[in-house]
């Protein structure tokens, strides 16, 4: 028997009291030790994690001795634990131990202390294993660490003639490596290899290192069949994908809702027209920008103030159209939402996505679109060709040429992004230059036509413009008109507040759309003040039978003239506040006045008063119309695999011959078309027979040089006539022939018989004229009613 003093007694009574405490004192110690094996290990295996760099070796070999030392103690003080937990069994086997102390402590309070000593044992036991697979992990990593490190300090860069850019590059890296995280995230640390390896495997402007494991590199597999795009029954869906907590979202949605059953009908009778034409499904991603809180999103708290709706008009259309037609979608109104679909990465975006692109399409407006090259870095050069600019004024290819825009003064903060102009999509047919989305109005059937032409009121009248300042200073006018028709406005007021408006206004505050309808169906006249510009709301007037009344601008308002349009990327002069309903509609329908001349203004009215219209909508702006053009856009627009027109010749030489024009003259010898021998490429859009090329006056542009002949300009077609051939074609004589940057090129000064060429295949333009030349001008025809397609385009 072991004699046990009466210390020693005491020793193990305290330690059996705090038997409980103890426990979770060795939990805490088990607790730890995996804390610290997850942090020293994991860095182990950071290549298999994305985004974990692949140059930690370094770092984490030297670490190595430390961590073996730590494993060490602990396995050390573990097994000292257990030691004197021993010594406490063996007091516990004394006489002396059970006699006095049996009735203080029951067996059920010191049963659990050797089971408890057996799980020390155990634990001080796996301690001591993971020490030495620890010890034998880092004494490899040190080993491999020692080749990397060899190869790191060999790293040099290489001088590769296919890669001019590299030394410039990793010289860039040196300075600047450390001023976003996300070269950090692609593994950067600061080493000379790891700038190489960046610049070669996440960018492309080094060669990649002939010791870097390749399988990254290896061609993916192709890949998987497209799904077929089938025409959708049911919006549902699609307001789900909207989401909600913005006022701008849930007009958008009540819109979509109110005009569902004309979609549904629009989209089954374009399905007829197509007769089961395959169409791949596309995965496309909208990005409302103008709707994100970095924007500011002004539109969304004005939505109930009597805010413009026009361009949530348009959004809520596309939207619509682009599910019916049956692709994939994804919708986002904020940048964190943009980051995680386009997959940025963590930084401040100067580096590439850290995948490839998800989507083949990217529908945006400007706001998104330079968000969208804030957080891409170098991706976004590359996928840019998949984006479409929803545009309401459009943009003009002086402008979007970055150089020529700066050289040229065309410079403006919405400009100068290097698209093609036609990725550039604008609410009204007004710059052929960019493609036509538009938006739709209700269509009536034929009972609702009949009622409201039985229900007009001949003496009303509907003032455009929802906010009071667009009535200052129109008394005269108004007081004129109220000779005449009542007046009726829509603008919005708050309750304390009413609005300045003349007193014989009948003012309705801002109404809901249903109910605006119901305005416009029994007024006769639609009377705007020239503010807005070039909105829906004439449109649907017209299709409730209104006759729409607006101002002549004279002189034309333009970003010369007016501040509303400066700094707009276009030099278009808007020669009314509608410049569509006045060229593409017209009377009797829409009458443009000089409203400075009372006279005209007030023989308008009178006439209006007496002239009985029909409701009449134009078919570009039906659903079924817009489902066409965005159908024909998707399956034909490919700006990332369209090839260049060639360069021009660097030198003048007879042995240079360029091929012969495809083109030849009309059988009336005005103007060029498409020869009947020449080659035609099936896939080209528009197709090529609808091509004529004519020549302008010296102060018109393409736009109406194309007019006049009942044509509309296709800028698609200019690299057909950017050929000297041409000019001989149409009996024009040039002494000399020049290719230059100039957004009027193709083009001829007569006077002194220069001709000149087009150098920018991006500056190609119908916009634009110039006193001294005549330009050459590629026009097409167009479907009725539907001028953004040709007669054979859908």
């Amino acid at each position: 028997m072991i004699t046990v003093n009466a210390d020693g007694k005491i020793m193990v009574r305290r330690c059996l009291v705090t038997l409980r405490p103890f426990r979770i004192f060795v939990l805490g110690i088990g607790f730890f030790t995996l804390c610290f094996l997850m942090t020293s290990l994991g860095g182990q295996f950071s290549a298999k994690r994305l985004g974990d760099s692949p140059f930690t070796i370094r770092t984490e070999v030297m670490g190595a001795l430390e961590s073996r030392g730590v494993l060490r103690r602990m396995s050390d003080m573990l097994e000292l634990l257990m030691k004197r937990m021993d010594i406490l069994a063996r007091l516990e086997n004394s006489t002396d131990f059970h006699k006095g102390d049996e009735a203080r402590f029951p067996p059920d309070r010191i049963q659990p202390a050797a089971g408890l000593m057996e799980r020390i044992q155990a634990i001080a036991q796996n301690v001591s294993d993971i020490a030495i697979k620890v010890d034998q992990i880092l004494r490899n990593s040190l080993l491999n660490g020692k080749v990397g490190e060899g190869r790191r300090d060999q790293c040099e860069v290489p001088r590769d003639p296919k890669y001019p850019d590299c030394a410039g590059k990793v010289e860039w890296m040196r300075a600047r490596w450390t001023s976003d995280p996300c070269y950090a995230f692609f593994g950067v640390d600061g080493t000379e290899c790891s700038f190489l390896i960046y610049l070669s495997e996440v960018e492309w402007f080094c060669p990649p290192l002939p010791w870097r494991n390749r399988t990254a590199a290896l061609p993916s597999p192709p890949p998987l069949p497209r799904v077929q795009a089938a025409f959708r029954s049911d919006l549902a869906h699609l307001l789900d994908l909207i989401g909600t907590g913005k006022e701008s979202l849930s007009f958008m949605k009540k819109r979509i809702r109110h005009l569902a059953q004309q979609w549904l009908r629009a989209a089954q009778r374009l399905e007829q027209k197509l007769k089961g034409r395959q169409r791949d499904q596309k995965h496309i991603l909208i990005h409302i920008g103008f709707l994100t809180e970095e924007s500011g999103d002004v539109f969304s708290p004005r939505v109930l103030k009597g805010g413009p709706l026009g361009e949530m008009v348009q959004w809520a259309d596309i939207l619509a159209a682009l599910f019916l037609l049956g692709h994939s979608l994804r919708v986002t109104i904020s940048l964190k939402e943009l980051q995680s679909h386009l997959g940025v990465p963590p930084g401040r975006g100067n580096c590439p996505l850290t995948s490839p692109l998800p989507f083949d399409l990217i529908y945006t407006d400007y706001h998104g679109l330079q968000q969208m090259k804030q957080h891409m870095g170098l991706s976004f050069k590359k996928y840019r060709c998949r984006v479409r600019v929803i545009d309401t004024f459009g943009t003009e290819p002086a402008y979007n040429h970055e150089e020529y825009a700066t050289l040229r003064g065309y410079r403006t903060n919405w400009g100068y992004w290097n698209l093609q102009p036609t990725q550039f999509m604008t609410m009204f047919p007004h710059t052929p230059d960019n493609s036509f989305m538009g938006f739709v109005s209700e269509e009536l059937n034929k009972t609702e036509r009949q009622l409201i032409k039985s229900n007009k009121v001949s003496s009303m009248a509907v003032v455009y413009g929802k906010e009071a300042s667009i009535w200052k200073g129109k008394e005269k006018f108004l007081a004129i008109l109220n000779k005449y028709m009542e007046i009726h406005g829509t603008v919005y007021y708050e309750t304390q507040r009413p609005p300045e408006v003349p007193a014989f206004v009948k003012n309705h505050g801002l109404l809901p759309q249903h109910e605006f309808q119901q305005l416009l169906r029994k007024a006769k006249l639609f009377i705007g003040f020239g503010f807005p510009y070039e909105g829906p709301a004439p449109l649907e007037a017209i299709a409730n039978g209104c006759v729409f009344l607006q101002a002549r601008f004279n002189p034309p308002h333009s970003s010369l003239n007016h501040e509303f349009f400066r700094g707009k990327p276009t030099s278009r002069e808007v020669s009314s506040q509608h410049p569509y309903a006045e060229d593409f509609i017209g009377k009797p329908h829409v009458w443009t006045v000089d409203y400075n001349n009372s006279e005209e203004f007030e023989a308008a009215i009178k006439t209006i008063m007496r002239t009985q219209v029909d409701p009449y909508l134009p078919y570009e702006y039906t659903c079924e119309g817009m489902l066409e053009r965005i159908h024909a856009y998707i399956q034909h627009q490919d700006f990332c695999t369209t090839s260049s027109p060639p360069l021009p010749p660097k030198a003048k030489s007879p042995a240079m011959q360029s091929p012969p024009s495809p083109l030849a003259l009309s059988p009336n010898a005005t103007h060029l078309v498409w020869s009947p021998s020449a080659s035609r490429d099936p896939r080209a859009w528009p197709p090529l027979d609808s091509l004529q090329v004519w020549v302008s006056e010296t102060r018109h542009a393409c736009t109406e040089t194309c007019q006049q002949h009942g044509l509309v300009c296709e800028p698609t077609f200019f690299r057909f006539l950017n050929k000297k051939e041409v000019f001989l074609q149409l009996s024009i004589t040039c002494d000399s022939t020049e290719y230059e940057m100039n957004h009027l090129y193709p083009a001829v000064a007569e006077n002194v018989h220069e001709c000149y060429l087009q150098k920018e295949p991006l500056l190609f333009s119908c916009a634009g004229y110039n006193t001294k030349y005549r330009r050459l001008c590629p026009c097409r025809d167009y479907r009725q009613g539907q001028v953004a397609l040709c007669r054979d385009c859908l």
